[in-house]
């Protein structure tokens, strides 16, 4: 059963060929070499992308590769559209449950703005962009959101998008609406060929058991300093409203010893003075991003670090450390809404 969805993003979801072919040709136009046609650019162009430039701009620093193609990109937004079937096809994802993560080689700052200007980035739990190589990258992936292989399919349109997923054991899907031929993606010999992302729904059909079946148990702290200061987050999973840090807790793990791991990876912090306040029965959560029904184990703690240093990962967009009085006024996710009650009617927090 495929719970888990690795997406590449050029040529799988989108359609960017037009703005990188024009960025390619402004590298080469800077550099005094001849433009490419766009059927040359397909017949030569390869991942890991550093091969590729090597070849057409030899002897150039790849951080000075990723400032130039920055720069040439084109910045109208409509050069960049949804493949025909994508938003079909990650509302079907959704709404059977499953976990969506992008992995591109693509610049995170050009997705980002991408899913958000074509509406589907809140489809997304992670975006792992601007990776050189997939067949190392994944195995991390995979083990930082602890996504097992057998339940895993990475969806792609060239060979190293295949590559990358028998690397790591997953389900490989290819797709032709991409960078590469259907006869040069055959010679990867991907698990499953698409035309499109049209028949993908029904190939995978809903989910039964694990997720689709039980409830996911997961650890969140509201978390103070020294200051009695709050630290709230705010993340597009829970519709960009402001909440608690927290995450999953691992098979072996106690729920003390989950929180501590999530909080330290979501955070960069340590924590202390740990106190159970409640269970939330959490059901078909209205902001969340997808279909889910979450056991919520809701803690306070104190952080070790005066100051508190917040070194954020990709689930979260912003922090704040704020006093009680300015938390209420913030737009707060209903769970967090409900711990905060409970905490100020039992005196933890003032």
């Amino acid at each position: 059963m495929i719970r888990n969805l690795l997406l590449d993003w050029s040529g799988t979801l989108v359609d960017d060929l037009p703005g990188v072919l024009r960025a390619v040709n402004g590298m080469l136009r800077t550099a005094g070499v001849a433009e490419l046609t766009r059927a040359e650019f397909q017949a030569r162009f390869r991942l890991p992308y550093t091969e590729f430039f090597e070849e057409m701009l030899p002897g150039l620093a790849l951080e000075r590769v990723q400032e130039l193609y920055l720069e040439h990109f084109p910045r109208e937004p409509e050069v960049v559209t949804l493949l025909p079937h994508a938003r079909e096809f990650l509302q079907s994802a959704l709404a059977t449950g499953r976990r969506l993560v992008v992995l591109s080689s693509a610049p995170l700052a050009h997705v980002t703005a991408q899913a958000e200007a074509l509406g589907v980035r809140d489809a997304f739990e992670v975006m792992r962009c601007g990776v050189i190589d997939k067949r190392r990258e994944i195995h991390g992936l995979l083990a930082e959101l602890d996504m097992a292989a057998g339940e895993t399919a990475f969806i792609g349109d060239m060979r190293h998008d295949i590559e990358a997923g028998h690397a790591a054991g997953v389900v490989t899907v290819a797709t032709c609406t991409g960078y590469e031929s259907a006869e040069t993606l055959l010679t990867a010999k991907p698990d499953v060929m698409v035309r499109d992302l049209a028949r993908l729904p029904a190939m995978l059909g809903p989910l039964s058991g694990g997720d689709g079946a039980y409830p996911v148990a997961t650890v969140g702290a509201l978390i103070l300093n020294a200051r009695n200061e709050m630290l709230i987050i705010r993340t597009h999973k829970w519709s960009h409203r402001w909440g608690i840090p927290g995450g999953k807790i691992k098979r072996g793990e106690t729920c003390e010893e989950a929180l501590v791991r999530e909080i330290a990876e979501e955070t960069a912090l340590t924590l202390r003075d740990i106190e159970f306040v409640m269970v939330q029965d959490c059901i078909e959560p209205v902001e969340f991003q997808r279909s889910a029904h979450f056991l919520l184990l809701n803690y306070t703690a104190r952080c070790v670090e005066e100051p508190p240093q917040v070194v954020l990962n990709e689930e979260a967009q912003a922090f704040q450390w704020l006093p009680l009085a300015e938390v209420r006024q913030m737009e707060l996710n209903i769970p967090t809404q409900i711990l905060l009650d409970e905490c100020v009617r039992r005196g933890l927090v003032s």
